[in-house]
C-alpha cells in the first residue's frame, strides 16, 4: 500500500505591464489547477515580489515601468536566493544583439512578440517539469520485484542492479512519477528529449522497448495503451513491500 501525497501548485510570476498578454497567459497556464499565476505590472513590484517569495519561474517583459526587466533580470542573477529562478523574457524586440545579451544574462528562453500562446505555455511546462523537485514517493519505490532509488540512481530488479542509459532512466523515472496516468508519446518526447527534440515518436517506442528487456519481469507493469501511450501500474499492489511515501 502507498499514501499519494498532495503537491502543491507551482508558481509562475508574469512581470508584464500589458494586462491582455498577462491575463492570457495566466488563464492557460492554470486551466488544470497545477500552477499558481501572480501578475506584477512594474519592474520594482515584480522584483519585491520574487525577493519576498520567490517562483518557480518568471515570464519577465523588458519594457516595464519604473524598473526596467534588463535591471530586474541583472538583480535577480546576482542575488544568490533567486538566481537559480528560470527567467523567459518575453519582449517585442527581436534583433539577435538582444536575444544574445539577455541570454548571456542568464535567461533561460527568449520569447518574442507577437507569439503563440500555446507555445509559451508548452514551453514553461517544460522547464517547470525539470524544476519540480521529486517528493518522497517519487523518490523510492519499491515492490517484491522492483526496487528503484531514484536519488542514488539505483535499479534493481529481483536484488539483481540493472543499467539504464540517461534516456531510459528519465523515461521509467517519468513513468513511476506519473503512475496509473497514461502518458502521450508526445508527452514523453518532451520531458526527456526536450522541447525542441529532433526526434519522432518512434524513439519513444524503441527505448520503451529497451527499458522493458531490461527491467525483466517487471517490464510487465509497463502498460501500451493503444492509441494513447504508456502507463506504469502496480500490477499487484497486495504484493508491495514498501512504498517510500
Amino acid at each position: 500500500m502507498y499514501t499519494a501525497l498532495m503537491e502543491r501548485p507551482l508558481r509562475v510570476l508574469i512581470a508584464e505591464d500589458e494586462q491582455d498578454i498577462a491575463s492570457l497567459i495566466k488563464l492557460a497556464l492554470e486551466r488544470d489547477g497545477k500552477i499558481q499565476v501572480e501578475i506584477a505590472s512594474t519592474g520594482d513590484i515584480a522584483l519585491k515580489t520574487v525577493l519576498e517569495n520567490p517562483p518557480n519561474l518568471v515570464v519577465l517583459d523588458l519594457n516595464l515601468p519604473i524598473l526596467h526587466g534588463t535591471e530586474v533580470l541583472r538583480i535577480l542573477q546576482a542575488q544568490p536566493a533567486t538566481s537559480k529562478i528560470p527567467i523567459i523574457v518575453l519582449t517585442a524586440r527581436t534583433s539577435v544583439h538582444d536575444r544574445i545579451t539577455h541570454l548571456e544574462a542568464g535567461a533561460v528562453d527568449y520569447v518574442t512578440k507577437p507569439f503563440d500562446t500555446r507555445e509559451l505555455v508548452a514551453r514553461i511546462r517544460g522547464l517547470l517539469k525539470r524544476e519540480r523537485p521529486l517528493s518522497k514517493s517519487q523518490t523510492v519505490y519499491e515492490n517484491k520485484l522492483l526496487q528503484a532509488d531514484f536519488e542514488a540512481i539505483a535499479i534493481r530488479v529481483c536484488g539483481k542492479a540493472i543499467q539504464l542509459t540517461r534516456k531510459e532512466f528519465e523515461m521509467f523515472k517519468y513513468l513511476v512519477g506519473n503512475r496509473h496516468c497514461v502518458l502521450s508519446r508526445q508527452q514523453i518526447l518532451e520531458h526527456v528529449w526536450g522541447l525542441d527534440h529532433p526526434t519522432g515518436s518512434r524513439a519513444v517506442d524503441v527505448h520503451m522497448g529497451r527499458l522493458r528487456t531490461k527491467l525483466g519481469p517487471a517490464g510487465t507493469q509497463i502498460e501500451t495503451v493503444i492509441g494513447l501511450g504508456y502507463r506504469f501500474t502496480d500490477q499487484n499492489e497486495a504484493s508491495v513491500s514498501s512504498y517510500v511515501a
